[in-house]
């Protein structure tokens, strides 16, 4: 394994840049300040992870660039070790009296951000039996929706995040290398799966457990699995498992990736155990041919929505929408489906540092799911592949 000549994690002047653009969002937009209470938001700008639940917890940032945090009193000590954030505010728990949105009010006014503000929701979202009143019901602040701009900011990836994203799919790729090694006719998808995900996380933790951190809410360690499509189920691309056994003749599709330190990957293959039949082989090659032809169509400058149209043209022409079910694909970092996609209905433009899962599919009633997922960079005149799995036939053969 090559020796890693940097750290595996985003660095505090990463998140301290992070900050530093949104506070030039709030400031030309002449904003008194910004709050957010989406936990992947949180953790984007502010390096907290934790696990959302009824209790409200916050990230705001005043027009001077003021930062803080807003926790319950179970989460204050955890707050203050894992953040760059100096300030942390609690409020005793959820439910109590007085409500947690009322300290919440008193932060923001003790920082000066009334009037005219940014924030992801008016107040924190009923999650998990939560209930509360509004910001604007409590403040006299006028709010405009600040996503847009957090996902445009987060669309495009920095080096340090490129390289946890490269690493995840090095875990990705040994969970993948052993779960096809494990399969077999007789066995079950629950006994593989976990054998190979066990082993390999086993092996990501004596490579680089002292560095290591999952910091996902999705999951945590090396991933492979095959989620249920197996056989004719296949044919359901979000499908889920249930302890199917193999079967020769069975077309499968897998998923697999790893989370390192909040960053997660996608790698996705259809393989066959036993020599497939001219169906499922047709199926396959015009798969492998829809996923080359979107690879080649995307470039910086180029909409994602022509990557789609180009893609489903190739449907069309080969008479083959009856097995569509889906776009081209979507970006990945911090959760595992973010915007932009690669979808007739999406026109951002592509920009250098946008990761994307490309993933075609075609899918059977009678032999099930064809689908490989790679996870590609965009690079300055078109994509690097950072997943590196084989794709073709042979190599996805399973002995019967």
């Amino acid at each position: 394994m090559p020796i890693r000549n940097y750290a595996l994690e985003i660095s505090a002047d990463e998140y301290r840049h992070r900050c530093e653009l949104l506070l030039g969002h709030v400031q030309q937009g002449a904003l008194n300040g910004v709050v957010l209470f989406d936990p992947d938001y949180i953790y984007y700008y502010s390096g907290f992870y934790f696990i959302p639940t009824e209790r409200p917890m916050a990230f705001v940032m005043n027009s001077k660039g003021d930062v803080g945090l807003f926790v319950p009193r179970l989460e204050v000590e955890h707050a203050k070790s894992q953040t760059v954030v100096n300030r942390v505010d609690h409020y005793i728990e959820y439910p109590h009296n007085p409500h947690p949105m009322h300290g919440l009010v008193e932060m923001l006014k003790d920082m000066g951000i009334e009037g005219e503000i940014m924030a992801d929701h008016d107040g924190y979202p009923w999650l998990f039996g939560y209930r509360g009143p509004a910001l604007s019901e409590l403040l006299s602040v006028q709010v405009s929706n600040a996503r847009a701009f957090v996902e445009d900011q987060m669309m495009v990836k920095s080096e340090a995040e490129l390289r946890l994203i490269q690493e995840s799919c090095v875990w990705g790729n040994l969970a993948h290398t052993l779960l096809q090694r494990y399969t077999r006719p007789g066995l079950t998808e629950t006994e593989v799966t976990q054998r190979a995900c066990n082993e390999a996380t086993s092996a990501m933790l004596d490579a680089i457990g002292p560095v290591y951190r999952g910091q996902s809410p999705y999951y945590s360690g090396a991933l492979a699995t095959y989620r249920g499509q197996i056989g004719r189920n296949g044919s359901m691309p979000h499908s889920h498992g249930n302890n199917i056994v193999f079967h020769a003749g069975d077309t499968l599709v897998t998923g697999a990736g790893s989370a390192v330190w909040g960053y997660l990957s996608e790698l996705e293959r259809t393989m066959f155990i036993g020599q497939p039949n001219d169906e499922q082989k047709r199926l396959f090659d015009h798969m492998v041919a829809l996923q080359d032809l979107a690879l080649d169509a995307i470039k910086p400058g180029v909409l994602c929505s022509e990557v789609d149209r180009t893609v489903r043209a190739y449907y069309e022409e080969h008479d083959l929408m009856d097995h569509w079910k889906h776009h081209v694909g979507h970006t990945v970092g911090i959760r595992y489906h973010e915007g932009p996609f690669l979808d007739i209905g999406d026109d951002t433009k592509i920009l250098p540092g946008m990761v994307f899962t490309v993933e075609p599919g075609l899918y059977s009633p009678k032999w099930g799911g064809f689908r490989h997922s790679d996870t590609v960079v965009v690079t300055q005149d078109g994509v690097y592949m950072m997943t590196y799995y084989p794709r073709d036939l042979e190599s996805l053969i399973i002995p019967a």
